[in-house]
């Protein structure tokens, strides 16, 4: 999906700033409104595709004939940066309801007072979010006991594989370790000249997808101790990360050889895209590029599968990294018990979900959601249902700084993956300290 492009933790730290005095009440200043009454609320969000404004505009019409008596204004195409403007400034013209792809800035949303704490408003609906959300969508949408966000659809990542490709190279099926991925990944690379006729697989942190967070979700790392220090140099799954990614960089031919060839490639949203042309036989990716590779015209089987496991976590394969759109409300909104209403409807109401989930291609953000009958999808979607649904599935933690401490450990991929930092030990304590002094100074 297009939106995915505004998700990664590059494009969203400029927008933390912001954030960092939007402190704009208390959560209970608005919500003294009869939610009964003839009202209009604002809703802001983020999606610009016309089809996807389409699905927003349809689902907004199915709420208001469910509730006549609450008219939504509702503003496409805003920005983190946007929204976080008009959280600070309030006015009748501000949003009372937010939806953002930026999970990256929950901690932030909620330790600024920028967003309502949401806990009472399911508390009085009678709605267990424990009950209603995946695991890790639960997560993501809280920070020190505050969920001041809730999930609106999700993202789930697994692995695309050329069918066509395996059967040529006698692999009878997707790798489900990472030995075998690795196995496979090299028995799937085809040198040409001082590059490739085919890869098996990109594995640097600067191709498609393949971020450290991403790779990490499969390693079930802690990014944080109970202190709230980071746990980069400590807890071994970082490490292992590190070691064997580094190690299928090297076994593929090399940083410097493997940047050269993904250079020469297509990018990540258009048609090129290496792996839609067969350039590349496996991609770790999100649930939206079976859509873009069949719009491509791929010219080879699609396989979808979960992304490998650690060898010693085999029992774990399924699983695999989630992340999600979010809404809220406004604590400047002076309407907030309308404002929850609308909130409630778009992301507990099961056929809501639902047919929002169809219309926009996404996974569904609730457990009843994820197993309804009346979802639309291609059968190798149901992969991302099912890593969503994965108790094992994993996510990122928020954190009052937002999305810094993902870019400075992923700054420290760049430097490990090309050879500048040799010594992995030292690196990661380094790196571990710069994250809490980062996080030491936002507070």
């Amino acid at each position: 999906m297009p939106e995915v492009i505004r998700k990664t933790a590059f494009a969203l730290t400029a927008s933390v700033a912001l954030l960092t005095t939007a402190c704009t009440g208390q959560s209970s200043s608005g919500a003294n409104d009869d939610a009964s009454k003839e009202t209009t609320i604002n809703f802001w969000h983020a999606w610009s595709a016309p089809s996807e404004t389409k699905a927003v505009n349809a689902l907004v019409a199915r709420f208001e004939k469910a509730h006549p008596n609450i008219h939504v204004n509702v503003v496409a195409n805003m920005t983190d940066d946007k929204i976080n403007q008009a959280l600070r400034s309030g006015g009748d013209k501000a949003p009372d309801v937010i939806s953002s792809f930026t999970t990256n800035n929950v901690g932030k949303f909620c330790s600024s007072g920028a967003l309502v704490d949401l806990n009472p408003f399911f508390k009085k609906a009678g709605i267990d979010p424990a009950t209603t959300f995946p695991k890790t969508m639960n997560e993501y949408t809280q920070f020190d006991g505050n969920r001041c966000t809730v999930p609106l659809l999700g993202d789930a990542y697994g692995l695309y594989y050329n069918k066509t490709a395996f059967k040529k190279a006698g692999i009878p099926g997707p790798p489900k370790t990472w030995s075998e991925f690795e196995t496979d990944a090299k028995k799937l690379t085809i040198p040409e000249g001082d590059g490739y006729k085919q890869l098996g697989f990109m594995p640097d942190y600067h191709g498609w997808e393949t971020t450290t967070e991403h790779y990490f979700a499969q390693f079930s790392p802690t990014y944080f101790d109970t202190q709230g220090k980071s746990n980069l140099a400590k807890d071994p799954a970082f490490a292992k990360g590190f070691t064997l990614q580094k190690k299928l960089v090297d076994e593929l031919g090399g940083f410097q050889k493997l940047e050269k060839y993904r250079s020469e490639l297509g990018d990540e949203w258009g048609p090129k895209h290496p792996f839609h042309t067969g350039q590349v036989a496996m991609q770790l990716d999100g649930e939206w590029r079976l859509g873009m590779a069949l719009d491509a015209g791929a010219k080879f089987d699609i396989g979808v599968a979960p992304l490998p496991v650690p060898d010693d976590q085999a029992s774990r394969y399924g699983k695999g990294y989630i992340t999600g759109t979010i809404a809220g409300i406004a604590a400047t909104s002076k309407k907030q018990n309308a404002a929850w209403e609308l909130v409630k409807y778009m992301t507990t109401d099961t056929d809501a979900v639902v047919g929002f989930a169809n219309d926009i291609h996404n996974v569904p953000s609730t457990l009843a959601a994820l197993k309804s009958p009346k979802l639309k999808y291609d059968p190798r979607f149901k992969t991302f249902l099912d890593i969503a649904a994965n108790p094992d599935s994993t996510t990122t933690p928020a954190s009052i700084n937002g999305g810094q401490y993902l870019v400075t450990i992923q700054q420290f991929g760049y430097d490990y993956e090309s050879g500048k930092a040799k010594d992995l030990t030292a690196g990661l304590a380094s790196t571990a300290r710069q994250i809490d002094t980062d996080i030491a100074q936002a507070k």
